[in-house]
């Protein structure tokens, strides 16, 4: 336990929460726009997986991990096109679609790696580019404080600006108030004018640009190539903070810093020689527990609204 104790008071440990807590926080933010605006994007992990693969290629074939970053939010936002475009105008359930493209993006990201480089595993023989860090004029110089804030990957930095962002998109915009009008409320939106199918297919579009974000700081930043199912069910955590948040952009963003708390205990753990197998279910573990109690308040709520 005093071991334990050690490792969890060190400003190590508290930099490595806000690097695990990156992919989650993107991830569930994407799934706030779309969740906000009636749909629930089951995809999110496919959409996660798929980047992190475009990523690495586009950066290796073209020599710029920032290129490889535009590609990998294109690549994001044209697989959540394509879920909207069969949710919306072949009217497929959304969790079946969602769950098409999970699987299909754990197969296929395999088989297309494999085309490329003979791999199937991994891409370690692409000269794939890499994110910098960024160190934050003066913080850094602050002891403790700039060691836990500073020097992080520039996608860190971004994940928190997008959480900014979409406070201020859902709550003072014209766009964030359709999103929600039509996530409460479709008919009484169209009957006011607004383009309930149009605007879905914008938060479709912007929860997948999100994921797609969290995917490509998985390869390009969480580590320096790809691997086989690398997103390691991050995309469904979002999900879950995302409903543990309620639909919230401040809710969601702590609730996704739990998790990721839980993600860097997780691997501060495997310091302690504790079973690996033990290990890698405390995340889970984590978000299992945080919807038993979600579902319980929202229990208690309707029941005291009825």
């Amino acid at each position: 336990m005093d071991r334990l104790l050690e490792i969890l008071f060190t400003t190590d440990f508290a930099y490595s929460i806000f690097r695990v807590t990156t992919p989650i926080l993107f991830a569930a933010l994407g799934a706030l726009i779309s969740n906000r605006a009636g749909i629930v994007n089951i995809g999110l992990e496919g959409i996660m997986l798929t980047s992190a693969l475009t990523g690495v290629l586009i950066s290796a074939y073209t020599g710029s991990a920032w290129i490889g970053l535009i590609g990998a939010a294109a690549g994001g936002m044209l697989i959540a096109a394509i879920l909207a475009f069969f949710t919306l105008e072949l009217k497929t359930d959304i969790i079946l679609g969602g769950i098409a493209i999970n699987a299909f993006a754990s197969g296929g990201t395999v088989f297309i790696l494999y085309l490329l480089t003979g791999e199937k595993g991994t891409s370690s023989t692409l000269a794939s580019k890499m994110l910098p860090n960024v160190d934050i004029p003066l913080i850094q110089d602050i002891p403790y404080l700039g060691l836990i804030v500073s020097g992080h990957h520039v996608l860190t930095y971004l994940s928190i600006a997008a959480a900014v962002l979409v406070y201020f998109l859902l709550k003072r915009t014209p766009l964030g108030l359709q999103i929600r009008a039509v996530g409460e409320n479709p008919e009484a939106a169209q009957s006011v004018g607004v383009r309930v199918k149009r605007i879905r297919y914008i938060a479709l579009v912007l929860s997948g640009l999100f994921a797609s974000l969290g995917g490509a700081f998985m390869s390009m930043g969480y580590l320096s190539q790809f691997t086989r199912d690398m997103t390691a069910g991050r995309g469904w955590i979002a999900l879950a903070a995302e409903s543990m948040g309620r639909s919230t952009a401040v809710g969601t963003t702590l609730t996704s810093f739990l998790f990721g708390f839980a993600q860097a205990l997780s691997n501060a753990l495997q310091l302690l020689k504790i079973p690996s197998e033990l290990i890698q279910t405390v995340p889970y573990l984590t978000t299992v527990i945080g919807l038993v109690i979600y579902a319980w308040r929202q229990t208690k709520k309707s029941q005291k609204g009825g």
